[in-house]
């Protein structure tokens, strides 16, 4: 069973940085697609982040310049840097990797914005 912990979450104020890790117990990140989600309350899970094999990312305009996102060369761990944080990127964020085609999530961790 893959075991997939995020951590890095917090309550900070607007235009503050933080940085997201999530640890697989397999290689879970490596040479896949794989992203970081994010769901605030009342609304639907929504993709902030993602890297294609090729090392190639892509973001949603909401976040675009201010969130990178990267994985360690063992493919074992996720990163996401979110910088200039505002209000609208309080949420719980996920992270997803791919293990044998399936999806494969974490528990989420909390980022709480403001002032």
């Amino acid at each position: 069973q893959v075991q997939v912990v995020e951590s890095g979450g917090g309550s900070v104020h607007p235009g503050e940085s933080l940085r997201l890790s999530c640890v697989a117990s397999q290689s879970i990140f490596f040479n896949k697609a794989v992203a970081w989600y994010r769901q605030a309350p009342g609304k639907e899970r929504e993709m902030v982040a993602r890297i294609i094999p090729s090392g190639s990312t892509s973001y949603p305009d909401s976040v675009k310049g201010r969130f990178r996102i990267s994985r360690d060369k063992t493919g074992n761990t996720l990163y996401l840097q979110m910088n200039n944080l505002n209000a609208e990127d309080t949420a719980i964020y996920y992270c997803m990797g791919k293990y044998y085609g399936h999806n494969m999530w974490g528990q989420g961790t909390q980022v709480t914005v403001s002032s």
